[in-house]
């Protein structure tokens, strides 16, 4: 008899030791497509392209079924690991020590993958998977520059007639514990450029020259105030960073030429790209003609702001039967109460939910990306169970049992 993938650990030490940083594969979504075949899956590995980035291989695997459709989604690739001798062990090891396992994405994301799979195979054991369908959608380009991975995925399986009716996201949202924090929406991001024109000179001659970085604080002050507001119901309050300044200048006597600012905005839902914009723009229109720091100098500062692709939309999952759901199979496994969050960056929700209602749920988060990462193997069997109560209470709240 085939042996099914029931336990999280096996699953994810698997995955793991394929080191799948972006946009190398390195056999990860074979060894997934092997994984999850005894339970049913068809699977077919389209693969993306696009001038000037990396070819991407996806995943997408559907296991057939009568009524609703449930959509798992998720990434194998993985950032670098750094300074390997920084770790305790091996990071595309899997090494187990203390009660956790190690590696590469333990936590973001292939243990939120290896769960689910298991969490499924634990229900087909039991005679008790459900009677609708359910798919994994699966991308190699989430950590890279995700032109080539879930939102061409996404496109391509609607192509060929795939449709969901909800979709599970397994990326990492809990704080601290297991239960602590379920995410129903992602502020927007947005990110321009500004280039502030001078003209260089010798320091020693200010008056001959007009330097653009007194310019560029002038602008970088309107940025950040005041700020652009206070919150909303569902949304934490629109942040702005600046996030460099740079005149390419490496010698300390010249006044350069030029100096750019960049700036990326976490939006919420009190705005849209369009009227966001249009009070960036405003805010360093009446900043240009403060001639504060540029004594003696005639004119406004002259820039230029250049919006960079793409814009990430905010959004708000407002879909009650599986926000529900999923609330509820995390109270039933933990005991706690998950709040309902918005926070934190952007996602592969932000295109997922222009398909189906999305949520996401996943393990604690707290070593993604670090040295040493990850996950408690008490935390792998609690998602393990969270997920397969979840897959049993959505199905039955759509007449699907």
């Amino acid at each position: 008899m085939t042996k099914l993938p029931t336990e999280p650990a096996e699953n994810l030490a698997a995955l793991i030791r394929c080191p799948s940083v972006t946009p190398d594969d390195a056999g990860a979504l074979g060894t997934l497509e092997r994984m999850i075949a005894p339970l049913g899956f068809v699977s077919e590995r389209p693969v993306f392209a696009e001038e000037g980035t990396a070819d991407i291989e996806n995943l997408y695997s559907r296991r057939r079924g009568d009524g609703p459709h449930l959509m798992f989604a998720g990434h194998t690739d993985v950032v670098p690991p750094g300074d390997v001798s920084g770790w305790s062990h091996d990071p595309f090891s899997a090494a187990i020590a203390d009660g956790a396992m190690f590696g590469r994405g333990a936590v973001d994301m292939k243990g939120g993958i290896a769960c689910f799979v298991a969490a499924l195979a634990r229900l087909v054991e039991r005679g008790e998977a459900p009677a609708g369908a359910v798919s994994l959608l699966i991308t190699g380009d989430e950590e890279g520059p995700a032109i080539n991975g879930t939102a061409k995925l996404l496109r391509w399986a609607a192509e060929r007639g795939e449709a969901w009716d909800a979709c599970l996201l397994g990326e990492p949202t809990n704080p601290d514990a297991m239960g602590d924090m379920i995410k129903i929406g992602r502020r927007g991001s947005l990110t321009g450029t500004i280039t502030v024109s001078g003209t260089q000179g010798h320091v020693a001659y200010p008056h001959r020259a007009d330097n653009p970085l007194r310019g560029a604080l002038a602008l970088g002050a309107a940025l950040v105030a005041p700020p652009l507001d206070d919150g909303s119901a569902e949304f934490q309050p629109s942040n702005l960073e600046i996030t460099t300044i740079d005149t390419g200048n490496r010698a300390t006597n010249v006044i350069p030429a030029t100096a750019t600012l960049t700036f990326n905005i976490r939006f919420n839902d009190r705005w849209t790209e369009q009227t966001l914009k249009s009070e960036i723009e405003g805010r360093l229109a009446r900043a240009a003609e403060d001639s504060a720091l540029r004594p003696g100098k005639a004119g406004p500062v002259q820039f230029r702001l250049d919006w960079m692709a793409p814009v990430s939309p905010v959004f708000l999952t407002r879909n009650a039967a599986l926000t529900e759901a999923l609330a509820q199979s995390v109270t039933a496994v933990t005991g706690r109460t998950p709040a309902l969050s918005t926070s934190g960056g952007t996602s592969d929700a932000r295109y997922i939910k222009d398909y189906c209602p999305v949520v996401e749920f996943g393990l604690v988060g707290r070593t993604m990306h670090m040295i040493d990462e990850h996950v408690a193997l008490d935390d792998l069997e609690t998602l393990t169970a969270i997920y397969a109560d979840f897959i049993t209470r959505w199905f039955a709240g759509q007449g699907a049992e």
